[in-house]
């Protein structure tokens, strides 16, 4: 194969390029020790600058610790100051005195017969505006009383009062005299229902909720038209707003907040001087005081720090030399372990920019576990307890604030603790609310670890504990959201198909499986076992039983083109080729990998299922049709020229082990279903033979399957057909019981 090698005796094949280049692998080993080397230069190297008084900076320099100040500080209360939002305050109105005093007026008026029509719209007219006047003159009255409202709040609250009171219209007053009292006894609870609902909310303007009544009354129990328009009117001249801007309450939060700004610091990795600026005594005395002003700066920290970054970085290449994972080879995979280091510590390093004084544990907060879950996942198990372990390292020198020691154990620990729980719990992850899982683990054994720590030093304040156990708690849901986010770059990016992703593509609601559900239920049947069988046989010898199962889902997809050509879905039906030439069923047959790759790619599938849709079937012969052509020659009495190779699937053969189980599981459970009533000398028999026959005809020579693990493939395969076909199966005793009569 053109552009292709086999490499270290295994019997797949890739391509030739930077993937596989020596010395690309050696350039990704150097910017590893490059990564290592920068993401702790800051704290293993001292920094210090030659500089003059009264000279211009030539480059802008770095605080390397914490130091405070005051006209940030002051400037950080204005802006305190002017984050408060506008206070307001809710009071109550008793809106249902006024709704009482409306009512009960209408009743007192209208059941008067000696008032004329007339009198009664203008009383009405003169009446209810005044009603509403005095009870929120009583209102404010009462509130004033309560001595719970400051002046200026008492003086918006009636200023707004005034200005939203409704007015009612005039036809209202025209209409009120004709209520009866029964009208009004219906009108009064629902008047009360809605202005209840309204002022329950939080009114500012009167008008909103004024706009919500029309819609509220429509839905009430009142019949008349005449009841309803009322009802509404009414209901918008009681409702009032009910909160108010309270401008002392305003003051007062302000100047609360200014009190509570804590004192501002120029932090650590903030720029002190820029370039082109006058050191100046302040500046000047500020870079003394942070010991940044030396005549010599010392390069043996350098040359430890490379020494240092050489062998954490030595540590990953052996160990990836040593394993039999594909990123032994494979420069991709190495690419993606590197752009996982470097996610992990740039994590780490941007959460230790916020370590000051004032939150000197921030550290905690860190995703620091990132790295090694992303690697569980992705790559593999003891990959990730190497990285954990380099992990927690490069934490303890990262989350270091002690200036006398280059590592401090604390961050170390809890690193390597969460870590190594981490990939236990992440190893055999199958959905991704195992990932959350995982967060949480990783939560608790931080503040289980943190909690062991502070009593074993026994000198910690309450305040210390509570921050370290908060960050730690926080660290472990933040992880979370990384790995959640970033998985599905690495899967696409890099073609990974993680356990996480198989189980969604299992999902049966993934349109080529109700496709296949639909339009092909025998096929689809048929490969739920086919699922069955080579996930058990998979898992038997050592290989991936979900890849398996979920190939065995998608390895027929393509039999949906053409579904009555295939016999698991010809139920009630005529074989249509029984009436077709055999080549053009050899045709049609052969297809359906072909097909079935194409669908799947239409719909983005990952590659490894489409390997093992493209080569199940390998190259084998179909035999049936091959015969029948032949015998089809000899009756036309025609030259025999039927050939073999003409009626065999084009391939290619499987190349990998889970390819070669789904072909076997895919011919077992075919061959096991044909028996009307299967005994286990048979099905033992069948399943034998059919390894075999495609050991002999060669269909195995391009994946790395022993003879040892095709007879612990059969074994397992006996066993599960055993319990699927278990009801159907005749046992030795009922066949000789059959045979004596008994």
């Amino acid at each position: 194969m053109k552009n292709e090698v086999q490499v270290k005796g295994k019997f797949h094949y890739r391509l030739i390029g930077w993937k596989y280049s020596i010395w690309v692998r050696l350039l990704l080993f150097l910017l590893l020790a490059l990564i290592f080397y920068m993401s702790l230069y800051v704290k293993l190297v001292p920094q210090v600058y030659d500089i003059q008084l009264g000279a211009v900076s030539e480059k802008t320099i770095y605080a390397p610790r914490q130091i405070e100040n005051a006209v940030a500080t002051e400037q950080a209360k204005e802006d305190a100051a002017k984050r408060v939002q506008p206070v307001y305050r809710v009071v109550n109105l008793k809106n249902d005195a006024l709704i009482d005093a409306i009512y009960d007026k209408l009743l007192q008026i209208n059941v008067d017969e000696e008032v004329k029509f007339d009198d009664k719209v203008s009383i009405y007219r003169r009446v209810i505006p005044q009603l509403i006047s005095e009870l929120e003159n009583q209102s404010v009255k009462t509130l004033r009383n309560s001595g719970q409202y400051n002046d200026s709040l008492l003086e918006q609250i009636q200023q707004g009062l005034a200005e939203q009171q409704y007015q009612l219209p005039e036809e209202a007053f025209f209409k009120l005299p004709r209520l009866t009292k029964e009208d009004l006894t219906a009108m009064l609870p629902v008047t009360k229902d809605i202005v209840s609902k309204l002022m329950n909310d939080q009114i500012l303007d009167a008008q909103t909720a004024r706009a919500k009544v029309a819609e509220l009354v429509n839905t009430s129990n009142l019949t008349k038209n005449t009841s309803r328009e009322l009802v509404t009117e009414i209901v918008r001249a009681v409702i009032t707003p009910n909160k108010f801007f309270d401008q002392k309450g305003t003051d007062d939060a302000r100047g609360q907040a200014r009190e509570s700004v804590k004192p501002v610091y120029i932090n650590k990795n903030d720029v002190l001087v820029n370039v082109g600026d006058v050191i100046t005594e302040e500046i000047y005395a500020r870079l003394d005081n942070l010991e940044l002003l030396k005549d010599k700066a010392n390069h043996l920290p350098q040359l430890g720090l490379a020494i240092l970054a050489a062998l954490l970085s030595f540590v990953v290449f052996m160990f990836v030399r040593q394993s039999t994972l594909p990123i032994t080879y494979n420069n991709s995979q190495l690419v993606m372990l590197i752009l996982i280091f470097l996610i992990n510590v740039a994590g780490m390093k941007i959460i230790s920019l916020g370590q000051n004084m004032d939150y000197p544990y921030i550290g905690y907060l860190a995703p620091m576990a990132l790295g090694s879950i992303l690697i569980t996942i992705l790559l593999d198990a003891p990959l990730a307890f190497i990285s954990s372990v380099l992990f927690s390292l490069m934490a303890s020198i990262i989350f270091n604030t002690e200036h006398m020691l280059l590592f401090d154990f604390r961050y170390g620990l809890v690193s390597l603790v969460i870590c190594f729980v981490a990939v236990f719990t992440i190893q055999r992850a199958s959905q991704r609310a195992t990932i959350l899982k995982a967060g949480l683990m990783i939560s608790f054994f931080s503040m289980l670890t943190i909690t062991a720590m502070m009593l074993m030093e026994d000198q910690f304040s309450q305040k210390e504990a509570i921050m370290s156990l908060s960050f730690a708690a926080a660290g472990g849901l933040l992880t979370v959201v990384f790995v959640i986010g970033l998985l599905p770059f690495f899967e696409v990016a890099f073609g990974i198909l993680s356990p996480l992703k198989l189980v969604e593509l299992s999902n049966p609601n993934h349109p080529l499986l109700r496709k296949l559900l639909t339009e092909t239920p025998g096929t689809y049947h048929h490969s739920v076992m086919v699922g069955n069988l080579s996930e058990a046989a998979a898992e038997s010898i050592g290989a991936d039983g979900l890849l398996c199962r979920v190939g065995s889902y998608y390895h027929d997809i393509g039999k949906t083109k053409r579904p009555s050509y295939f016999i698991e879905n010809q139920t009630n039906i005529e074989n249509p080729h029984d009436r077709i030439d055999p080549n053009l069923s050899k045709s049609i047959i052969v297809a359906h990998p072909r097909d079935g790759v194409e669908m799947l790619k239409d719909f983005k599938m990952p590659k490894p299922i489409r390997d093992i849709a493209e080569q199940h079937h390998g190259t084998t012969l179909l035999h049936f049709f091959y015969h029948k052509a032949v015998k089809q020659a000899e009756e036309e009495g025609a030259d025999n020229g039927i050939r073999e190779e003409d009626f065999r699937y084009p391939g290619p053969k499987a190349q990998s082990k889970e390819a070669a189980i789904v072909g076997i599981a895919d011919s077992v459970e075919a061959a096991v279903r044909s028996l009307r009533n299967p005994t286990l000398e048979q099905i033992d028999s069948m399943v034998h033979k059919i390894i075999k026959s495609r050991l002999d005809d060669g269909q195995f020579n391009e994946c790395d399957l022993t003879l040892k693990e095709l007879d612990t493939i059969a074994k397992t395969l006996n066993e599960t057909l055993l319990g699927i076909f278990h009801s159907r199966i005749e046992y030795p005793s009922e066949l000789a019981s059959k045979k004596t009569g008994t």
